[in-house]
């Protein structure tokens, strides 16, 4: 039987889960929910239904996994605990600061109700962090680096969005080339957030807004901007639409290490992702989790889990006899 896979919000993300499906055979969309009229909102999978998401209760028998594609400023941090009592969660929230606080709401949820949940899915958090674990774990001795970009950060242009006066908006994560470079060459420097990324937004005000008052409160935005050097560019909406309609992205997880007994050998270990669809390829990665979602509720797991309790081969629509033949 495939996996009936629920879509809680059909933007970017949304969009993305419902091309994924299409590229696994072991799942098939049962719904999307949105909170716009549904007679509104045009899906491309035939015989999925769109739903309102007041109705989204009705459906807690026909839904294994409900994909949360709701943003993380204000979204998941309510929807993922609320829907994790009615169905298994997987989630893309991205506030690493307040990921700890997430994992706990949702945890108290999803055991109270005897589902699984799956938070911080993504590339990062998700694979960056896995890779962030790995090199750990092999070089104890050493040094972690993350870069961003060059490329669209959703979750960042969904929190510029929300500030009043903004009428739409997307904001660039740029790495500091030199920062990159002295890690590459094994010079393990000792970075501030401010001296490895710089931010870059592009902004389109509501008609009468204080432009001044945007800006300082995206500059002073606690979690997002307050750390970075953040310019700020006020452009029209044809103009944003015409230079920033696309969503790359993509990043470098760098370790630097010592092995040895006296460590006087060196490694580097880099993982480097370049994407051409931001949220498309969020999408694949959460249609992964949430295949291990399933699996692990019917073993009879429940609570909240992250990338780091899921064991790689329950991500894979392979059985392990397959995986062992064709991929170790």
């Amino acid at each position: 039987m495939s996996i009936r896979i629920g879509i809680m919000g059909y933007g970017n993300l949304g969009r993305g889960i419902e091309c994924a499906l299409r590229q696994n055979p072991d799942m098939e969309l049962a719904a999307v929910f949105t909170r716009r009229d549904p007679k509104t909102v045009s899906i491309l999978t035939d015989g999925a239904a769109v739903c309102s998401v007041s109705e989204a209760e009705d459906w807690k028998d026909k839904i294994d996994v409900m994909i949360l594609c709701g943003g993380s400023a204000t979204d998941l941090p309510e929807q993922t605990p609320k829907y994790a009592s009615m169905f298994n969660v997987v989630d893309s929230f991205d506030t690493h600061a307040r990921i700890p606080e997430h994992f706990a709401n949702v945890d108290a949820a999803a055991k109270q109700s005897g589902k699984t949940g799956i938070i911080s899915v993504g590339w990062d958090p998700g694979m960056f962090s896995l890779n962030r674990l790995y090199a750990n774990a092999i070089l104890p001795d050493g040094k972690d680096y993350t870069f961003w970009g060059k490329g669209v950060s959703q979750g960042h242009s969904d929190a510029i969005r929300r500030v009043e006066g903004v009428k739409d908006a997307k904001q660039y994560t740029i790495p500091v080339e030199a920062a990159l470079d002295a890690v590459r060459n094994g010079e393990n420097p000792e970075l501030t957030t401010r001296e490895k990324h710089t931010r870059e937004c592009f902004v389109v005000l509501e008609e009468g807004a204080d432009a001044a008052k945007v800006e300082a409160e995206i500059k002073n935005m606690p979690n997002y901007f307050s750390d970075y050097d953040t310019t700020v560019h006020f452009i029209s909406q044809e103009e944003l639409d015409k230079n920033h309609s696309g969503i790359p992205h993509g990043g470098f997880v760098l370790r630097s290490g010592k092995t040895g007994w006296e460590g006087e050998h060196s490694h580097l270990i880099e993982y480097s992702l370049k994407l051409d669809s931001n949220p498309e390829f969020t999408s694949s990665v959460l249609i992964a989790y949430a295949r291990a979602a399933y699996r692990l509720h019917k073993e009879g797991q429940s609570g909240c889990k992250t990338v780091f309790d899921i064991a790689p081969a329950y991500l894979s629509s392979k059985s392990g006899e397959e995986l062992r033949a064709s991929m170790l």
